[in-house]
């Protein structure tokens, strides 16, 4: 079955803002609400979620985060969710969603991190295209916002079309196929799990933040041995925030991590601006791109 790609956004367009995984104050959505309802959207900010102080990490509970998100998933009259904070809460509550509804009137889901759980069972269960892109706090006045227009962009229905600098360590290549990633940590959890995808002929992009040298390596051989790094066409290397080492150095360099882990002949770039990051462009999840890694350039192109 294709993938489906959910309608591009029209003026007055209803977004609902749900926090399905970590809590979030308030207040650090303002910004974001405000900003969309420049772009000419309406805006709901489903308030038993976002900011809803529940005691703990999560924005609610399991119920309340799975059922809120299920409301917003089957109300016809939004248009799009975004999900307010990724951290961590996604796996607990996925399993109790029902996309029956969803999937006869598809929406662009948004989000990352955590979010990337939901982006694999999206593209991989349900067949419909997301949207791997900035959420709530990042449209905060103290932060840079130059990258929220390629969301903007996005939900308008323009297709994606990216032209990124070379890198010392790219290895060339050209390559179509359906993109599909996000978080490392996230991909390696969904491993052996109902969200896991079919990673054949996909071109798959890769991010993480806050941690240590080995536990990348672990998460790359985790997939290596499930089978992902043999099976997709290419690599997008994103941003590694706030890498760690151990006291006794692992004794690789992140590049030197990657490229031990995957298949010799496989194409690959870095620096990709996509991860915990300002420079955090939108990618459409299960949308086809042709992936042209040159010697001068790499440009990823969303195919129609």
């Amino acid at each position: 079955m294709p993938i489906r790609i959910p309608p591009a956004l029209k003026k007055n367009d209803l977004i609902a803002m749900v926090g399905p995984s970590g809590y979030i104050e308030l207040k650090r959505t303002k910004d974001c609400v405000k900003t969309l309802q420049a772009w000419g959207y309406q805006v709901f900010v489903d308030q038993d979620t976002v900011g809803a102080d529940s005691g703990n990490y999560f924005a609610g509970s399991d119920a309340i985060r799975a059922g809120h998100l299920q409301l917003a998933l089957d109300n016809p009259a939004v248009k799009a969710i975004l999900c307010a904070r990724g951290g961590y809460g996604m796996s607990r509550i996925i399993d109790q969603l029902d996309f029956k509804a969803f999937k006869k009137s598809p929406k662009w889901v948004i989000g990352y991190s955590d979010i990337t759980l939901l982006h694999l069972h999206l593209n991989s269960k349900v067949k419909v295209a997301s949207l791997h892109a900035p959420m709530a706090a990042a449209f905060m006045s103290d932060q840079d916002t130059s990258y929220l227009s390629y969301l903007h962009k996005a939900l308008k229905g323009n297709l994606s079309n990216y032209k990124f600098a070379p890198h010392p360590a790219n290895r060339t290549g050209k390559v179509t196929g359906e993109l599909i990633g996000g978080n490392l940590c996230l991909l390696a959890h969904s491993v052996g799990s109902v969200s896991e995808p079919d990673l054949k002929g996909k071109i798959l992009f890769i991010e993480d933040v806050g941690e240590h040298f080995y536990t990348i390596d672990r998460y790359l051989w985790q997939l290596k041995r499930a089978g992902w790094l043999h099976k997709i066409a290419a690599l997008l290397v994103g941003d590694f925030s706030s890498t760690k080492d151990t006291t006794r150095p692992f004794g690789k360099t992140m590049t030197e991590i990657i490229m031990d882990a995957i298949p010799s002949d496989l194409p690959v770039a870095f620096d990709i601006p996509v991860g915990h990051q300002s420079a955090n462009i939108a990618l459409k999840c299960g949308a086809r791109h042709t992936l042209h890694i040159g010697k001068g350039a790499v440009t990823l192109k969303e195919q129609k």
